[in-house]
């Protein structure tokens, strides 16, 4: 009985103690959910990153809905009481013409200096002030919109591929301006990229010259 007890004994000390052997593999399971919460948190983060959709969207009529995202888009350039009427706008007030594209559309033309397919352009344009809060000299940009409009490019949907519509204070869908009003032959004429006014986006039109995807009638 002594033998065998002492025997048992010599077993006994020859194992080794459980608590430390719990306390490695806590660590180790720590560590892992650690890496774990990380990488979760970078995809997390990611999918906040990634732009949201900005694609055509009509109504069943075929009206263009309205993109109430749009000022969250990419902003090209703004112009200051720009007419193409030789006799110039008779509107009594000044106004500036912000303009801004889709993010895909504005991706793919850093790529390849023309415009995609789904490409949506918005015009808006605000009535300017020169008397407000410490403002002496020079116009400023007011809350009041004047006018919105969109120029879409939808090869499937339009015979000549792009399209203008003209939006409402409502905001409501509109419907596609008729191809014989004058702002059709005006971008198709004097359009320096696929019927689109490139020459008046600063940081578009060196791009269009250098991949040489110039309109061939466009004139500087």
């Amino acid at each position: 009985m002594q033998r065998n007890a002492a025997i048992l004994q010599g077993k006994a000390w020859s194992v080794r103690p459980i608590w430390p052997i719990l306390s490695d593999m806590m660590t180790t399971t720590k560590s892992l959910l650690l890496v774990l919460t990380l990488v979760l948190s970078g995809i997390g983060l990611q999918q906040n990153a990634r732009p949201a959709s900005t694609a055509v969207e009509y109504t069943s009529e075929g009206e263009l809905k309205f993109p109430a995202d749009y000022r969250e888009w990419v902003y090209l350039t703004t112009g200051f009481d720009m007419s193409y009427n030789p006799a110039g706008m008779q509107m009594g007030h000044h106004m500036f013409d912000n303009v801004f594209v889709n993010r895909e559309a504005y991706a793919s033309f850093l790529k390849t200096g023309t415009w995609p397919n789904k490409t949506v352009f918005m015009l808006e344009g605000r009535r300017a002030d020169d008397k407000g809060s410490i403002n002496l000299h020079g116009n400023f940009q007011t809350d009041d919109v004047m006018n919105i409009e969109a120029h879409v490019k939808d090869e499937s949907r339009f015979p000549g591929k792009w399209a203008f519509f003209r939006f409402s204070g409502d905001q409501k869908p509109a419907p596609a301006v008729p191809t014989s009003e004058a702002c059709y032959s005006c971008h198709n004429e004097h359009g320096a990229v696929d019927s689109t006014f490139v020459q008046f986006y600063p940081t578009l039109l060196p791009i269009a010259k250098s991949k040489s995807t110039l309109s061939p009638s466009y004139k500087p």
